[in-house]
């Protein structure tokens, strides 16, 4: 049954990734400035940033955003939260989007056994949000209402940055922590197979003061029964602040294209105005078609 269970994650990893690389948006999204926040062994880690109009970081001090994207822990590019960090940018954030290590398959077969190829991915993630607190000043950030998500692993990697702190770069300061005011996360992929390297399985670094998250998924998404196992620990914490949101009929990766990249906007909007981090209504127009996210128990 183990056996037939790995092969079915990495099968599900297979196609899901595939998803991801399909659907990340054109090219033609706007490029952020670009910014190297590690760099090692001459390999830089890149993270593209957005500012608001008019932004001045030696008066401005507005809350910041940075976003991790899928491809299942092997691939994908900045592309994917362009169009969101512009967005997000637009409406008063500091918004970026940054890259990490990611294993090539030699690579991850010599891995010790009961270490994944994820873990790499976390560290940088942790480095990523770091350097962004280090750097708060002169980016015009403050680095007490940080935001961080990502689709798919980004959404896996940023969940894991955030609350294991067990995968540290020791070249990071560890006066600078991880800790972040809410999520934005879309299609989050968990799998049970992540039990067999407690570093990066989700459920054992869940604690009662998760931040608030909105968490985005299509009902038809291979991913979604590892999200409800982790949406069941966070209840059984007795968290009350993860806003759940299901487009019915669609499958990984929906939020990639519109309608429903406009639509899963607007809701990540509304929900950053409910905690406090923006002020004022989207300045996106629904879609005609009338799609919907549904709200989950």
């Amino acid at each position: 049954m183990t056996r037939f269970l790995t092969v079915c994650t990495v099968l599900l990893l297979a196609f899901c990734t595939a998803l991801d690389a399909a659907d990340n948006p054109a090219a033609d999204a706007p490029q952020g400035k670009v910014y190297v926040y590690k760099q090692p062994a001459g390999q830089p880690r890149q993270m593209e940033i957005y500012f608001p109009p008019n932004h001045d970081p030696a008066t401005a001090k507005v809350p910041g955003v940075i976003l991790f994207h899928g491809g299942g822990w092997s691939g994908g590019n900045l592309s994917q939260f362009r169009v969101a960090c512009d967005y997000l940018a637009r409406r008063g954030l500091v918004a970026a989007t940054a890259n990490y290590r990611m294993l090539s398959k030699a690579e991850a077969n010599q891995l010790p056994a009961g270490e994944t190829r994820k873990r790499v991915c976390v560290t940088d993630a942790q480095s990523a949000i770091r350097w962004f607190k280090q750097h708060a000043a002169e980016l015009g950030v403050d680095p007490q209402r940080i935001i961080t998500g990502g689709g798919s692993a980004g959404g896996h990697i940023s969940v894991l940055a955030t609350t294991n702190p067990g995968l540290d770069d020791p070249a990071d300061s560890r006066d600078i922590d991880t800790s972040v005011v809410a999520y934005l996360l879309f299609n989050p992929a968990f799998s049970p197979d992540d039990a067999k390297d407690e570093e990066v399985d989700a459920l054992r670094h869940l604690k009662s003061g998760f931040a608030p998250a909105i968490v985005f998924f299509g009902s038809e998404d291979p991913w979604k029964d590892g999200w409800d196992a982790v949406y069941e620990r966070l209840k059984t914490l007795g968290n009350t602040t993860t806003d759940v949101r299901i487009a019915e009929g669609q499958r990984h990766g929906f939020f990639n294209r519109d309608p429903w990249q406009t639509v899963t906007l607007i809701a990540a909007d509304r929900f950053l105005v409910q905690r406090g981090l923006l002020a004022g209504d989207p300045i996106l127009e629904p879609p005609a078609s009338g799609e919907k996210l549904i709200p989950s128990p």
